[in-house]
């Protein structure tokens, strides 16, 4: 029976412990080349490099209001040549539907108000354009604006217009995020009317008390 060297036995041996070191280090090798490449650094640098923080721009906000009338005056309304202290509450919605970039803010206001003119009480929807300045995202709270349009009456006097071109001077507080995007603002003015196929007139002033929800 042939026996085997035992000097070929330890070359052997060694040359296989060899080869397995050599094929450890050939993959921990690979390994690290892969970790510190030039993909896998750009795309480390990527996720861990901060990005700039964005402060979100109030692209819309939506204003419910409840009001009243603080003084009012008509002329030739309802058969009568003047009358005073006709306003009673008001209610609204306003949405901003753009801006002015660093200027303004371009509103729709829909405006609801009840009149009463010697007995009888009427009721009007005003839509109304309006142009508000600085712009909500100055974040200063005192604001100015201006608006007119269309006035619709759904209960008017017999023979007197339904139709009715109103403007509105405002100014006013406003208060955003105060709880999450809910606010509050508070706002005065004047709200004034020309009846467009009949006599009469209303020159009113106002106070108004809502909240404001930015999104």
């Amino acid at each position: 029976m042939n026996r085997m060297n035992p000097n070929k036995i330890n070359f052997q041996f060694s040359l296989g412990i060899f080869l397995g070191v050599i094929c450890i280090f050939s993959s921990v090798f690979a390994e690290e080349t892969q970790v510190v490449g030039r993909d896998v650094a750009r795309k480390y640098f990527e996720t861990t490099t901060p990005k700039s923080e964005v402060i979100p721009s109030r692209d819309h906000y939506l204003a419910i209001h409840f009001g009243r009338h603080l003084g009012s005056e008509v002329w030739d309304w309802n058969g009568t040549e003047s009358n005073s202290e006709v306003g009673q509450g008001s209610m609204g919605v306003t949405y901003r539907l753009s801006e002015w970039e660093q200027v303004a803010d371009k509103s729709l206001r829909v405006d609801f108000n009840e009149f009463r003119v010697g007995q009888e009480r009427f009721y009007k929807i005003s839509f109304l354009p309006i142009v508000t300045f600085p712009d909500a995202n100055s974040e200063f709270p005192l604001y100015f604006g201006i608006g007119g349009g269309l006035g619709v009456f759904f209960r008017q006097s017999p023979g007197e217009s339904s139709l009715s071109f109103d403007y509105q001077l405002i100014a006013g507080a406003r208060f955003f995020n105060i709880y999450n995007t809910a606010g509050f603002f508070l706002e005065g003015g004047l709200k004034n009317h020309l009846h467009l196929l009949s006599n009469g007139q209303l020159n009113a002033t106002f106070a108004a008390l809502g909240t404001v929800f930015t999104f």
